[in-house]
């Protein structure tokens, strides 16, 4: 059967997104086909807006609309207390338990199978911002439980030590196995996480 080019490339599009199979692509296709053309061209509009609209904080690498993003700009936050997370999904998922410091996304982590490696990963800019901050900090790490998760977070670990900053200055801590082994921190349970926080343990 021979498909319309446009009907084909879309199909293509979506079979490139994760978890998307040919005939779950197919089947958005050709629901999209029967969609209103203001529907489709909303759609098309957040699609492009979300390169064009969005930045990443130059604070802590969060996905936001401004320089810095809402949770670096909210005073009432503390500043001293640094959840390190995969990606922006994680801070979706912790924001929800209540937590009341901030973050550094590291927008992945490292997996050596898919040549992923600490220069991929905002490694260097989390030093950079420790170092500029004064009195006792805690750094939370707040990586998945799987073994790319936890050679991350003690990569982390060694390298802050390593890099001269004592116990006494920045506190590092594990979050806690309220979490199952292997599992992601976007698809928890909000009560999951909020154990898995307040059981962290000194790393």
């Amino acid at each position: 059967m021979r498909i319309p080019k446009p009907i084909s490339r879309l199909i293509e599009s979506f079979e490139r997104l994760p978890g998307i199979g040919p005939k779950t692509a197919s089947r958005l296709t050709f629901y999209l086909l029967h969609t209103p053309q203001e529907d489709l061209d909303r759609f098309a509009d957040a699609l492009t807006a979300l390169k064009t609209g969005t930045q990443l904080c130059t604070i802590c690498k969060n996905v936001g609309e401004e320089a810095q993003c809402y949770i670096c700009s909210d005073n009432s936050r503390d500043p001293k207390t640094i959840a390190v997370v995969s990606s922006p999904l994680d801070v979706f998922a912790l924001e929800k338990t209540g937590y009341k410091g901030v973050y550094h996304v590291l927008h992945g982590i490292i997996d050596p199978l898919n040549n992923i490696g600490p220069d991929e990963l905002f490694v260097d800019s989390l030093l950079k911002r420790l170092s500029g901050l004064e009195g006792s900090v805690e750094l939370i790490l707040a990586t998945n439980t799987s073994m790319e998760g936890e050679s991350t977070a003690m990569y982390i670990q060694k390298l802050v030590r390593d890099s001269g900053f004592e116990s006494d200055a920045i506190k590092i801590t594990r979050i806690a196995r309220g979490l199952p082994v292997g599992g992601d921190i976007e698809y928890a349970d909000d009560i999951t996480l909020s154990r898995a926080l307040e059981g962290r343990l000194e790393y």
